[in-house]
């Protein structure tokens, strides 16, 4: 086993992040999918050589935390025996592709992810590390708000379509032409100079003036955007969420003993497949009401190194002011790691206090500046727009 690589802020398996509870170890699940031994897999492996915690990523991703130098060889060869690893980093990294958990075994969806991540790991493309693919294929679009550069949707007549994120329409494809053009989409990307820069994504590429060539351009416009899922009952299984995206082990072995396979999400919910009724127990969100749903938050201190206060702490004692239309992000600093999009209500730790934010990411510019935990706790109304 080589030694640790530890590089950036956005880990994988064979390059995982240095926070402060120890190494952060993220998994790609393929096709965004556990089978029950792999999610059972990974909740033994997270108590064996992590501190027990699990996350679930705004990518569709696990991570495993507090990893220990010493426990990282045994872990990685725990995930090689699932079936969890990429045949280096650099392939790991590539393959950063987002799956809606909506698919029946008769859709394109699974062998669209399927081929997409094959020639993704064959290609040497050299996109940025969060340069994303999203295949959003049903009859509405579910994956609309969440982060990917290149998009595979359905047109307004069933056909399929590949569009550049920012783009309002897209190119109409065969089934056997989608992968392709996708790819040649994020090659032009890289060749018209997207991938340098600050930014590297295709939204601020397209914004920035670049023009997709004719070729790759289209004039179909995509289906309707979703409303936001929440947990329930659907026709392929059982949504339930995780409050703050996080979750003991022991979680994960339960949801991994009641279905047969775990589809992730980007809203840091848990789709339980082929489940016909809701599951208990485990501190599991199953209300579409809960509180918890409309929160946000980052690691936060002292789990994470760059944060300036303790996240979750403080969302949780805001979350029943918050209205049930709204949503609040608590970041732990100006990163935005949890939640790169706008937010009704943004907080951002700095030294100095919390930047509050409205209708905005942690980038944009806050509306008050300085406010204290006690400040918050004591007016929650000013999150609003109260005094």
């Amino acid at each position: 086993m080589s030694a640790v690589a530890i590089k950036g802020w956005c880990p994988g398996a064979l390059r995982p992040m240095q926070s402060g509870d120890g190494l952060v170890v993220r998994i790609r699940p393929r096709g965004g999918r556990l089978d029950a031994a792999q999610a059972a897999g990974i909740a033994d492996l997270a108590a064996r050589y992590g501190n027990g915690l699990i996350d679930l990523t705004s990518r569709a991703n696990l991570q495993i935390r507090g990893v220990s130098d010493e426990g990282y060889p045994a872990l990685i060869d725990g995930l090689a025996e699932l079936g969890l690893l990429d045949t280096d980093s650099d392939t790991e990294a590539q393959r950063n592709v987002l799956v809606t958990p909506f698919w029946t075994a008769d859709d394109d969806t699974p062998s669209l992810a399927a081929e997409l991540e094959r020639a993704l790991a064959s290609a040497s493309l050299g996109l940025p590390t969060k340069f994303g693919f999203a295949i959003d294929d049903g009859s509405e679009r579910v994956l609309a708000g969440a982060s990917a550069d290149i998009r595979i949707e359905r047109d307004r007549n069933g056909g399929l379509l590949v569009r550049a994120d920012g783009a309002r329409y897209g190119r109409s494809v065969s089934r056997g032409e989608a992968v392709d053009i996708g790819l040649a989409i994020a090659e032009w990307f890289v060749i018209s100079g997207g991938a340098k820069g600050e930014k590297r994504r295709m939204v601020a590429h397209l914004a920035g003036g670049a023009s997709l060539p004719e070729l790759l351009r289209g004039d179909a416009e995509p289906v309707a955007r979703s409303a936001a899922p929440v947990p329930g009952l659907y026709p392929t299984g059982a949504m339930v969420g995780v409050a703050f995206g996080q979750m003991p082990r022991q979680m994960l072995s339960h949801l991994a003993g009641c279905a047969q396979a775990l589809r992730m999400t980007p809203w840091r919910m848990v789709l339980a497949e082929g489940m016909h009724e809701m599951p208990r127990g485990a501190d599991l969100v199953t209300d579409p009401n809960d509180p918890a749903l409309r929160m946000i938050a980052c690691s936060g201190a002292p789990r994470c190194r760059e944060a300036h206060a303790d996240t979750r702490a403080l969302a949780s004692a805001l979350a029943s002011f918050v209205p049930a239309d709204a949503r609040l992000h608590v970041s732990g600093c100006a990163k935005g790691c949890a939640h790169s999009g706008s937010a009704d209500v943004t907080l951002v730790a700095s030294r100095e206090g919390f930047d509050l934010i409205r209708d905005g990411t942690t980038r944009d510019a806050p509306v008050l500046r300085g406010l204290t935990r006690s400040d918050l706790i004591a007016n929650p109304s000013v999150l609003m727009g109260g005094h």
